[in-house]
């Protein structure tokens, strides 16, 4: 293979013929052997060289004259005349193939090895300051130039591929390639709202009094500690609850004097005498037994000690997000429920066993007669009783024969209506019901009977509240005494058992939490968490 005198090959090592072809290289002189005293050989770090050329550069004398730059027109010494003829040539048919060093760093050496002339135009550019190239090459989109990557002299493009980091050779040459500065910070951007300062930094440090927004470094002082948050309690505040409450007092004031005050209207009116005489409140119960029994007087306070409980429980279950405790029947270890749950049903089981019982002993002792109506006089004469108690001028006082027909007709939804509706939808939702049969949960759903479920309760709520406030309103001394010591009589007996059983629904209430019904639930099951 021939070497054609205008290429010129750089970077790769080149052989002992290609160094001797060289028109313009001068015969190196033969270099003295180095000693330990003696000064050590130049060894150029970079690509390898041959022994000849690193003895060669160690015995060269230094210039006479400094030679310019690369990127300057002027010629080198006549020694090297026809080398610099040769880089002439090859610049002139490629002419991007030398960009040469930046003005700002002269004598600095990137990329792959160049003559003896350049070596020596460099070390003469290296004593004094780089002047302003006269012409550049037309700089390429994309191109970064005085960079050399590869075996050409041609500026690499840019890439946007990450740079390899500092101290690691890239290609072929011997110097590191240059690390890329780092970006400098981004600014933020402007903001038309204003965004709070922390009281606190991480460290536990005071936040700084201003901070800068945007590139207008507009200087706003620092946010001022926000409170703690007030609790609230689904979605409001005790603030607002207060404020809720006394609203709902006053509209149920307002509206139970319009009640009264049209109550009274009407019944005064001629129309509304006429109708209190054809239906003063009660129809005739012919058969029906006067009087309440022991068992009705006994049923009666079971009755209201585990509603107060089942309904207590069950407010509990609807807003309880973590239970205290869980339990597991011994007979399927694979079903968990709540302990509140747990209690829940057992309350359930309790009230429909006292209600069984109650309805047993209504059908055998003909008491239903005084709580089923027995004629459709009783809803006009409902309406009336309804009439006199808005008015505050109580019905005709019969409780002890039979109930007027409000009262009746109460007694009767409460019995077979309300009663049924929670047992049959609690069942659907507990453990009790088979929940692998597909007939059955498409007859009644899920869904269905938690929509009823509920309503049953709230229902139950107002049934015990009205029936409370009307027994203190209508003589409670007698009404208690027959509630509770089944006589006809006006004392203070009735009172002293009604505030006795109180307490103990009171009791009953606080006595509901985990820490006691656990051991009672703990003999039926496993409890645990």
């Amino acid at each position: 293979m021939t070497t054609d005198p205008g290429h010129r090959r750089r970077g790769l090592p080149r052989t002992e013929e290609e160094a001797t072809a060289q028109p313009a290289a001068p015969e190196p002189t033969p270099a003295p052997e180095p000693t330990a005293s003696g000064p050590t050989p130049h060894r150029r770090r970079g690509l390898p060289r041959t022994e000849a050329e690193a003895q060669a550069r160690a015995a060269e004398p230094p210039p006479a004259a400094p030679a310019p730059a690369v990127n300057e027109s002027p010629a080198a010494p006549d020694t090297s005349a026809p080398a610099e003829q040769e880089v002439a040539a090859a610049e002139a048919s490629h002419p991007a193939a030398t960009v040469g060093l930046p003005p700002h760093k002269p004598g600095r050496r990137r990329g792959l090895p160049r003559t003896e002339a350049e070596a020596r135009a460099r070390k003469a550019a290296a004593g004094k300051p780089a002047a302003a190239p006269t012409s550049a090459p037309e700089a390429k989109p994309g191109l970064k130039p005085g960079r050399r990557t590869g075996l050409s002299s041609t500026p690499a493009p840019a890439s946007a591929t990450k740079s390899p980091p500092a101290g690691r050779r890239t290609g072929l040459g011997g110097t590191p390639a240059p690390q890329p500065a780092p970006a400098p910070p981004e600014q933020p951007k402007q903001s038309n709202t204003e965004e709070p300062v922390p009281e606190k930094l991480a460290s536990g440090t005071p936040a700084p009094a201003e901070t800068k927004q945007g590139a207008g470094s507009s200087v706003t002082p620092a946010a001022e500690p926000t409170r703690e948050p007030v609790r609230a309690f689904a979605g409001r505040t005790p603030t607002q609850w207060a404020v809720l409450a006394a609203a709902a007092v006053g509209v149920v004031v307002v509206l139970a004097a319009v009640l009264v005050l049209g109550s009274r209207w009407l019944l005064g009116t001629q129309a509304g005498t006429s109708f209190l005489a054809d239906y003063p409140g009660q129809y005739a119960q012919p058969g029906a037994p006067s009087g309440y029994p022991w068992w009705l007087n006994w049923a009666h306070f079971f009755n209201m000690f585990l509603m107060v409980l089942v309904i207590k429980t069950g407010i509990q279950i609807r807003g309880e997000t973590r239970p205290a405790a869980y339990w597991t029947p011994r007979w399927n270890p694979k079903r968990k429920i709540s302990l509140t749950i747990w209690t829940h049903q057992v309350l359930d089981l309790l009230w429909v066993l006292n209600g069984i019982i109650f309805v047993v002993l209504l059908i055998a002792t003909g008491y239903w007669r005084r709580v089923v109506p027995t004629s459709w006089d009783v809803f006009p004469n409902a309406i009336s009783a309804g009439l006199q108690y808005a008015s505050l001028d109580w019905p005709t006082t019969g409780d002890w024969a039979h109930y007027n027909s409000l009262q009746e007709l109460a007694y009767f939804t409460t019995i077979f209506i309300a009663a049924p509706l929670a047992i049959a939808t609690g069942i659907r939702m507990s453990g009790l019901w088979p929940a692998n049969n597909h007939t059955l949960n498409k007859a009644f759903p899920l869904e269905l009977a938690r929509a009823v479920h509920f309503p049953v309760m709230i229902y139950f709520v107002v049934f015990i509240a009205v029936h409370v406030i009307l027994v203190f309103a209508t003589g409670a001394l007698r009404n208690l005494n027959q509630i509770y010591t089944g006589q006809d009589v006006t004392n203070w007996t009735g009172f002293w058992l009604f505030t006795l059983s109180l307490a103990v629904i009171i009791a009953a209430v606080f006595a509901t939490r985990a820490v006691i019904i656990a051991p009672i639930a703990a003999l039926f099951g496993k409890v645990g968490r």
